[in-house]
């Protein structure tokens, strides 16, 4: 089988400096950020408006990828899970996904919130939510 062939697009700029100072959650948290794309990629942002809501694929850069099993949020006393059972930032492939709200769309820049994503974290993809989950048709 085909190995991935994985672009980074862009990187997320905001206020979030370690892991330890992120919001667990996307849906959890009321900062803001900008999402730079790169310039070869910055034609996909076409039909992307403010007061929208889309789905931002992350790379966690800083994530360990060898651990298989966690307590979730920390919290021993829920016991062990393993990471695909929960939304831990450390797992084989650390993508993360959030769902953030466009404030404002300036050329290359997109202007979100509900960012729990720490400065500089690379961006994979960016898929706009429809009324009933991910727009596949467009």
């Amino acid at each position: 089988m085909q190995q991935p062939d994985l672009r980074f697009i862009g990187i997320v700029h905001g206020d979030i400096l370690r892991p330890e100072d992120a919001p667990p959650f996307y849906d959890e948290s009321d900062r803001t950020g900008t999402l730079e794309i790169y310039p070869e990629y910055q034609d996909g942002l076409l039909g992307i408006a403010a007061g929208e809501t889309i789905l931002v694929l992350f790379w966690l850069h800083l994530a360990g990828r060898s651990t298989l099993q966690v307590y979730p949020r920390g919290d021993v006393s829920r016991g062990l899970h393993g990471v695909f059972a929960t939304r831990s930032p450390m797992r084989p492939n650390p993508i993360a996904v959030s769902e953030l709200k466009v404030l404002a769309v300036d050329g290359r820049r997109i202007k979100v919130s509900g960012l729990d994503i720490i400065d500089g974290t690379p961006i994979l993809d960016i898929k706009k939510r429809g009324k009933a989950g991910i727009n596949c048709t467009a």
